[in-house]
């Protein structure tokens, strides 16, 4: 099988974008319900009704509007192909969704042969939806304002630079703590801010570094696009182009192979 040329990027981020409106209008609604129902997986995270009822409307637009385009989503699994592939978080920040807190938003991306290309985030609980396509650039909405470009920050050296590394359990259980620590003592300004949030701010050039463990495909997918396109750069924790690594490392491209130089010794 090969890649479908009869969509273009402009065309699949529009799919996006309505994919993107439908899942706020279904997950704002559940946001802070009196009767959410939470469940746990067998992998001991949490799953939401809005969660399942997210990726289910999404999947079924796809399904009608991308006949001949794969899925993969964090709660009904992979089916079709993987050269033209949909990317689907439905809610990437389940724990604090559940407890009310904003950080957390729906991520879309279309995959090509395992690359992201198009990526959406969003944040309707902050008002805050990112996305980018290819050659069309990275860009931001916040509440009713028009679109506004992302570009990353010019930060050069790695003692100026500002990470955000998620949590320290997540390093100590990938056995890089000494790294992490490292990192933290040579950088300005050390935060968790945790999420899809980080990228974010990250591609809004607010943030020069993320890096965190423990990550799907689905965790990652469209910010690797939308950091790329606004100038970054996004690989796994050891320097591989691959969102499959189960790591990540997002940078404003120029301290890439300083954070590289302390987090792989």
């Amino acid at each position: 099988m090969t890649l479908d040329a009869s969509w273009t990027p402009e065309e699949d981020l529009a799919l996006a974008l309505r994919l993107a409106d439908v899942a706020d209008e279904i997950s704002l609604e559940r946001f802070r319900a009196g009767d959410l129902r939470v469940d746990t997986k067998p992998d001991r995270t949490h799953v939401t009704d809005a969660d399942l009822a997210v990726e289910r409307a999404l999947r079924a637009i796809i399904e009608a509007e991308r006949p001949g385009d794969g899925i993969l989503g964090e709660e009904y699994g992979t089916e079709g192909s993987t050269e033209r592939q949909w990317i689907l978080d439905p809610i990437d920040g389940t724990a604090n969704f559940l407890r009310g807190v904003p950080n957390w938003a729906t991520l879309i991306s279309l995959a090509e042969n395992g690359v992201p290309r198009v990526g959406v985030a969003s944040a309707p609980a902050f008002q805050k939806r990112w996305y980018a396509a290819p050659g069309a650039g990275a860009w931001l909405v916040e509440g009713s304002a028009e679109p506004r470009r992302l570009r990353v920050s010019g930060v050069r050296s790695i003692e100026d630079a500002s990470l955000s590394f998620q949590s320290i359990g997540q390093w100590r259980d990938a056995g890089y703590l000494p790294q992490l620590l490292t990192l933290a003592e040579t950088v300005w300004r050390d935060r968790a801010y945790g999420d899809m949030w980080s990228y974010g701010l990250l591609a809004e050039g607010l943030v020069d570094i993320v890096a965190e463990f423990d990550v799907k495909e689905y965790d990652i997918a469209p910010f690797v696009a939308i950091i790329t396109e606004a100038g970054g750069r996004f690989t796994a924790i050891d320097g591989t182009d691959t969102i499959a690594g189960r790591s990540a490392l997002a940078t404003n491209g120029l301290l890439h192979n300083q954070v590289l130089d302390i987090v792989t010794k």
